[in-house]
């Protein structure tokens, strides 16, 4: 069972690179699918979230492959996802997005949970860090 969600895991962080990469070189695109302004300051803050989606997705996808259970970073990313989820709602309710992007925050509240019930598990496991 573990196995089949750390490999889940493992999607939900390439997924976040790659549409991190995505946001951070063409922040515009995204923002046009989730109903936002593309207006310069727009585009810039949102390539910069897309590059924390690629640092946060490669910390993931990295505590997940190594040798043994990394629970502090595990931890950290299900935090992020639980920050993001917080960010697209209020952003919504704002009317700074569209409420198309909530399907963003209900992946990125589902990968929360997934995340946060793999790091209670690896914890117990492992000391409790």
């Amino acid at each position: 069972m573990k196995t089949k969600l750390v490999l889940l895991l493992k999607a939900i962080a390439a997924i976040t690179v790659v549409s991190g990469l995505v946001q951070m070189v063409r922040p515009q695109w995204i923002l046009a699918m989730v109903g936002g302004e593309a207006t310069s300051t727009a585009n810039h803050f949102f390539g910069i979230v897309g590059m924390f989606m690629v640092l946060f997705g490669g910390l993931l996808w990295q505590a997940l492959a190594a040798p043994r259970p990394q629970p502090i970073p595990v931890f950290w990313c299900g935090l992020q996802k639980l920050g993001a989820t917080a960010a697209v709602g209020l952003a919504v309710s704002r009317d700074l997005l569209s409420w198309l992007a909530l399907g963003v925050a209900g992946f990125d509240l589902l990968s929360a949970i997934l995340i946060l019930a793999y790091w209670r598990s690896i914890r117990s496991e492992h000391g409790g860090s």
